[in-house]
């Protein structure tokens, strides 16, 4: 695993633009004077790790579910058996990545699982592919998101249309949504885009409807299940008609309480960091909330002693303590593996980079390639 200075493309930001990623020079999102490079064993690794750590999350909720652990990871009462009931049926599922700490070296270690709300999948799809095509049109990319996503709509039961919906004035969240509608019409099923303000409840038909008073059968939603079930509607959820993409038991995954849970089940196993819901059991760790997004709240101590730490609004369900893990640094950028699951299997990386070892939503996307 390596970093490497590229030229950038001339028409890069024509090119992106088109693509559809319109927010790529907002802090510098979207980087291309640099890229990633791996090699085939290193590729396999992470795959690796990535299937067997998504069975693992499972097995750790199957866990959580048997012994009525589902509190751990703040989730209300009232969803605690229809999340049961949810992963029992294995309820449909489309999408999720892991954060990884890898330096192409060293066994893959778990960060965490964004398993419910993941973006940058366009990015990671498409862009980044492009990229590759005209800068190393020889070489390979761990990479086949965009098929794995067709392949994957066309398995979802149910009637169309599909709904997709994120938060108005949302962009990032916006682009993402609006790519996986062409994900879903090569597909060869009709999907719209809806606000999730516009989302409403019917009660006398049981059923979540659109601003026309329609049915919503089949509803994506880029908003994370731990909002969902608190709002004044959340009731209604486990008694709708409506199927949820992603479904109500990736709650229990989406949350950073499964990391303790993981490393009871799992203890010493090479791809986990230990992990407490405890404090004081580890000198050097990472504070970070049950749940939080982008980095926001996390802190990293050494000894003790405080390394880094980011603000943000997270915290109210309490913490988790996982041991340290600098990201490893290349030319002085801290690198995180982002590594895509589509329907329970590994598909796909992206790298994000910052000057910081917490990984933000200000991170630097930036491509990757591989050779064998």
């Amino acid at each position: 695993m390596q970093r490497q200075s590229v030229v950038p493309r001339d028409d890069f930001a024509r090119k992106l633009e088109a693509q559809g990623l319109s927010f790529h020079a907002r802090d510098k999102y979207w980087k291309e004077d640099a890229c990633y490079l791996f090699d085939l064993k290193q590729v396999e690794t992470v795959e690796a790790a990535t299937n067997e750590l998504h069975q693992m999350c499972i097995a750790a909720l199957e866990n959580a579910v048997a012994t009525e652990r589902l509190g751990r990871l703040a989730i209300p009462q009232d969803f605690w058996d229809p999340i049961a009931a949810s992963l029992k049926r294995r309820d449909f599922s489309l999408y999720g990545r892991f954060d990884l700490s890898y330096d192409g070296k060293s066994d893959p270690k778990m960060l965490e699982y964004n398993a419910d709300t993941p973006t940058s999948l366009l990015e990671s799809a498409v862009c980044q592919w492009y990229w590759l095509e005209d800068k190393f049109p020889s070489a390979d990319q761990f990479n086949s998101i965009h098929e794995r996503l067709i392949a994957r709509w066309r398995q979802l039961p149910g009637s169309d249309p599909i709904l997709l919906a994120s938060l108005e004035g949302n962009e990032e969240d916006w682009a993402c949504t609006t790519y996986l509608i062409d994900t879903v019409a090569q597909a060869g099923r009709k999907a719209e885009h809806i606000n999730i303000e516009d989302i409403g409840w019917d009660t006398a038909r049981g059923t979540f409807v659109d601003s026309q008073g329609s049915a919503i059968e089949n509803l994506f939603k880029l908003y994370p299940w731990e909002w969902l079930m608190a709002e004044d509607f959340g009731v209604h959820i486990a008694a709708s008609s409506t199927r949820f993409i992603e479904p109500l038991w990736k709650a229990g995954l989406s949350c950073k309480g499964l990391l303790p849970l993981l490393w009871e089940l799992f203890p010493g196993h090479p791809n986990l960091l230990p992990a407490y819901f405890e404090p004081g059991r580890l000198s050097s760790y990472a504070k970070k909330p049950l749940y939080s997004r982008e980095g926001a709240n996390v802190e990293l101590y050494s000894n003790d002693a405080c390394l880094d730490k980011a603000d943000g609004p997270y915290g109210e369900q309490g913490y988790i303590y996982q041991a340290l893990q600098i990201l490893p640094a290349f030319d002085g950028h801290y690198a995180v593996v982002g590594s895509w699951v589509i329907d329970g299997q590994s598909a796909g990386m992206c790298i994000r980079e910052d000057s910081t070892p917490i990984t933000s939503n200000s991170s630097s996307f930036v491509p990757h390639y591989f050779i064998n």
